[in-house]
């Protein structure tokens, strides 16, 4: 049995699995603005809670978005209610998970905009994988591979949109 032909579907796999995470996260800073989630609620320690990056709009929008491809992947399948509920799970874990990672930054004295390697990547996999997980039973193997091609594609994404002008930074 040739194993490269085995790894090249798991990667096809699991980027297709984390599909409605992918996009919801990139919807969200497309649709976003507005009001943030933590309605600029200042903490004790003087930093604000979330941001202003993570918003009500680009959260619900970035949700809408893991819905429908989760049902577009449920039709393909088979079962419209099984993926959009994947989906809706993933796409608002993806973006939970972000808020949450820019909630450790800004404890951490991370501003907005400024890199934190690593939790910058995959702080929207683990908020979305946590969601889906009482649905979804992944291998670790699966888990550690989404991991690895979040971090690539993220990275990738990033140095391109920074090529193009799209972002101030590369990270």
């Amino acid at each position: 049995m040739n194993t490269d032909i085995i790894n090249i579907i798991d990667v096809l796999h699991v980027i297709y699995f984390m599909l409605p995470a992918y996009l919801a996260n990139m919807s969200a800073l497309v649709f976003g603005g507005g009001k943030p989630l933590d309605m600029g609620v200042t903490l004790a320690d003087g930093k604000r809670l979330i941001g202003d990056g993570a918003t009500w709009r680009g959260t619900g929008a970035g949700t809408c978005v893991g819905l429908i491809v989760g049902g577009l992947q449920g039709f393909i399948s088979g079962s419209v209610l099984a993926g959009a509920l994947t989906g809706l799970l993933l796409g608002l874990g993806a973006l939970l998970g972000d808020a949450a990672g820019s909630f450790i930054k800004r404890r951490i004295g991370i501003e907005r905009g400024r890199p934190a390697p690593i939790l910058d990547q995959l702080d929207f996999v683990f908020g979305a994988l946590l969601l889906v997980s009482p649905l979804v039973n992944l291998p670790l193997y699966y888990i550690v591979l989404i991991m690895v091609i979040t971090v690539v594609l993220h990275l990738s994404a990033n140095i391109v949109a920074y090529l193009m002008g799209m972002k101030d930074v590369w990270y």
